[in-house]
């Protein structure tokens, strides 16, 4: 039988509460044990004085059994000094069970006798009981009782016992069962049903569970869940965009290839020209024609399609960076000084064109920070590449002096659909340059604290790790 968080809590409660009972109960059974015995010895104190102060054969025996019943006892007797004096006597008992000395009684012991007296008394048992003497020169004061009194008593007091114990878990269970389903149970039913109804149609904001405001672990573990349930529906919709740009993507791109190809026969003639300029620019417009049906091919650089693994080849940093300065048509009249300080002869081994896509990727962001400016001053907008090799590892910069990326675009900055400062930007280049630099095992970020924005790209060697140059570095 399947039992809820409820039932557990009233069963446990019960439970909980009826040994904490048990516990109670144990010490109170044999106190009360003591203190029936101590009230039978108190009278027997009062019959004793009596009984000593008559004159010897001055009292009937009738009074002296009447004194007896009065105290539930067949005999009460003195021990003064080395004699042992017998006040009173009734009928001799059958025998005595158990000898009680309540001058000095251990905890332990008072209830291992308290259970025996439960548990093995037998009709017609009798006990001694020794205690204090109330003459002055009196050792203890004796007295001889039926053991069957206490044991009715104590198994009454047993009962009653259990019945209050039994009010007091009901009373408590109820007080905690209801207590808890407040505090716990409703409101992780609440958030149950949220989780059941948000897995049921995640993309649904109105499935989002409405945080109740409360302070403790329940209201943080709600907030929790809202949070992890709007960034689960945030990636869900952007998956779901995702879904659309590549089928949009699919669908163009058939066409675009055809008319791609169709533009590469129109280069091919054109290179037959005797023009001069068209013999400059032929090749180059060849070259952007191979590489633009080279990435159509692809279908879409960042998402399903893959990267393919970089063919990495030793090649020169100034030229690659002269092809994503005419790549940008940055050459023609444009308003922005393009800086290039790079050592002499740096090479880097790296795909060709796989690191000009990245170089192209990051300047163009750079372009388009500064076109966002408006008023364009030539002397004021630049970008500039900088490179350098440092051991194995080859690091390049691009900076520009444009308004610098926004706070808020920094905690995404090469995540897709995100990233982008720009209003209508897709943040697609940064995570096509990212994508393209860790899978040459190196890392591309933002260098803070300068004008503008710099993003410096680290390439290593195909035989140098990063990370361990890295904490080789910090060693030194």
């Amino acid at each position: 039988m399947r039992v809820g968080l409820s039932g557990k809590l009233l069963f446990l409660t019960v439970l909980f509460v009826m040994v904490a009972e048990v516990l109670i109960y144990v010490p109170s059974v044999a106190n009360f044990r003591l203190n029936w015995l101590n009230d039978r010895l108190a009278a027997a104190h009062t019959a004793a004085l009596v009984l000593d102060a008559a004159p010897s054969g001055m009292v009937p025996e009738s009074l002296a059994r009447q004194i007896l019943a009065s105290i539930g006892a067949h005999a009460v007797a003195v021990k003064m000094g080395n004699e042992r004096r017998l006040l009173a006597a009734a009928n001799e008992p059958a025998r005595v069970a158990q000898d009680i000395d309540m001058r000095s009684v251990r905890w332990w012991q008072a209830i291992m006798d308290a259970f025996d007296t439960l548990f093995f008394c037998r009709p017609g048992d009798t006990v001694r009981v020794l205690g204090p003497a109330p003459m002055a020169k009196g050792e203890f004061l004796e007295i001889v009782l039926d053991e069957a009194p206490l044991y009715a008593a104590m198994w009454t007091f047993s009962v009653n016992i259990l019945l209050l114990s039994l009010v007091i878990s009901a009373i408590t269970a109820a007080l905690v069962y209801f207590a808890l389903h407040y505090l716990l149970v409703r409101p992780m039913r609440r958030i149950t049903g949220s989780m059941i109804a948000f897995r049921a149609d995640p993309e649904n904001p109105a499935r989002i569970i409405a945080e109740s405001g409360r302070s403790d672990e329940v209201g943080r573990a709600e907030g929790e869940l809202a949070a992890m349930q709007r960034e689960l529906a945030s990636m869900l919709h952007q998956q779901s965009r995702l879904a659309a740009l590549g089928l949009a993507v699919s669908k163009i791109n058939h066409d675009l290839r055809n008319l791609l190809a169709s533009a590469q026969l129109f280069s091919d003639q054109l290179s037959s020209s005797p023009d001069p300029k068209v013999q400059r620019f032929a090749p180059k417009l060849m070259r952007a024609l191979e590489r633009a049906i080279a990435y159509a091919q692809s279908t879409l650089s960042y998402g399903a399609a893959q990267e393919p693994p970089p063919e990495r080849k030793t090649i020169e940093v100034e030229p690659l960076i002269e092809e994503v300065h005419e790549a940008l048509g940055l050459t023609f009249d444009v308003p922005i000084r393009w800086i290039v300080s790079v050592e002499r002869g740096l090479t880097v081994d790296a795909d060709h064109d796989q690191l000009f896509r990245v170089l192209v990727n990051v300047a163009r962001n750079a372009v388009q920070a500064l076109e966002t400016r408006g008023q364009r001053d030539p002397a004021r907008d630049q970008i500039r590449i900088t490179g350098r090799r440092e051991g194995g590892v080859v690091v390049l910069e691009v900076s520009d002096t444009g308004p610098g990326v926004p706070e808020k675009a920094r905690a995404h900055m090469f995540q897709a659909f995100q990233g982008s400062a720009r209003a209508g930007g897709t943040g697609l280049g940064l995570a096509i340059a990212a994508e393209l630099v860790r899978a040459h095992g190196g890392e591309i970020r933002l260098v803070p604290g300068t004008i503008g924005a710099t993003f410096r790209i680290t390439i290593p060697d195909s035989a140098v790790d990063l990370n361990s140059r890295r904490g080789e570095r910090a060693r030194a």
